[in-house]
């Protein structure tokens, strides 16, 4: 008989039930920081307010992850024996930003405190941003087959999104 691999979870985001209250950041930077301050956040709500769209983006943990491959320390990794998500060892990051370049979803981020780049790590598999978010436009789910084609068209919708609002 074959063994079967625990499926990996992701992030979901419902842009339709966002409402942009940005509640997600507050307990990301709690939760890691240990302070209530959006900037030091792994998610990110991003606002087209003059359209009614809020999204919140955090690391999608590519399967072809390119901050992995580009970061000169090893400190970006991918966690294989856990849930094969994408971390950063802050031991190990140099803060040269290399991996920041390289994400074309624009994550992660630079904490300036600690001198060191950040990104979503699901909250060691107990995600806080959901859990905290009222309107549940945010939640942790299988990540089949079908979930992650919708994903991948969110995200492009996004990417098309973003070319338009640089102009």
């Amino acid at each position: 008989m074959m063994e079967t691999q625990m499926e990996q979870k992701v992030l979901l985001v419902d842009q339709q039930k966002c409402t942009g209250c940005r509640q997600c950041e507050l307990v990301c930077s709690v939760y890691h920081t240990g302070a209530s301050n959006p900037s030091r956040s792994r998610v990110k709500v991003v606002k087209w307010e003059q359209v009614g769209i809020y999204l919140p983006m955090t690391c999608n943990h590519c399967e072809e992850a390119y901050c992995v491959e580009v970061c000169p320390t090893k400190a970006c990794h991918r966690e294989p024996d856990k849930d094969n998500r994408v971390v950063i060892d802050k031991k190990l990051c140099i803060g040269c930003r290399t991996c920041i370049i390289a994400c074309p979803f624009g994550q992660p981020f630079f904490d300036h405190q600690e001198r060191v780049t950040v990104k979503c790590d699901y909250c060691d598999g107990d995600p806080q941003c959901v859990a905290f978010c009222n309107v549940r436009a945010i939640s942790f789910v299988e990540a089949d087959r079908a979930q992650m084609a919708k994903k991948k068209e969110a995200a492009n919708r996004l990417a098309d999104l973003l070319k338009q609002a640089r102009g």
